[in-house]
């Protein structure tokens, strides 16, 4: 099964990362271009709480429900309950290292699903993808944390 793991170092207390995160409206400022990002639900972040959205890159919809658990002061883990992937599970740590530093490490772990879908979450989810995803998730975060 692919993982993929990613950190970075932000400087901010892990209260302000642990409140960015747990806004109802990070994962719009974090989705980078060119891919929009529709809202369908969003619960406040809690344990069990469930997260429908649409993604769309280009003219294909990526629909979700993610759920979440393991809520904590330290991070949480979304769960997709359906979606694109056959699998998708990713957990978000926050790791005090000062009291104005903090490291976020991300973790996926996902499988693909047989068929066309499959070939779509195979390139969309590719590490280059991925990377690329996440190298704008630390700089926006980082942009957001900053003020």
């Amino acid at each position: 099964m692919p993982t993929f793991d990613y950190s970075f170092v932000v400087d901010a207390p892990l209260q302000a990362v642990r409140d960015f995160h747990h806004d109802t409206s990070a994962l719009k400022r974090l989705t980078p271009p060119p891919t929009i990002v529709r809202l369908h639900s969003i619960e406040p972040l809690a344990e069990g709480s469930v997260s429908t959205f649409t993604l769309w890159v280009g003219p294909l919809p990526l629909r979700w429900k993610a759920v979440h658990r393991g809520v904590s002061d330290r991070g949480f883990t979304d769960v997709q309950a359906s979606g694109p992937a056959a699998k998708w599970e990713h957990t978000h740590s926050f790791v005090p290292l000062s009291d104005g530093r903090t490291e976020i490490r991300e973790h996926i772990e996902f499988a693909h699903k047989p068929g066309p879908w499959g070939l779509v979450t195979r390139l969309l989810f590719s590490r280059p993808n991925l990377l690329l995803m996440f190298a704008y998730r630390a700089w926006v975060t980082r942009r957001c944390l900053r003020r």
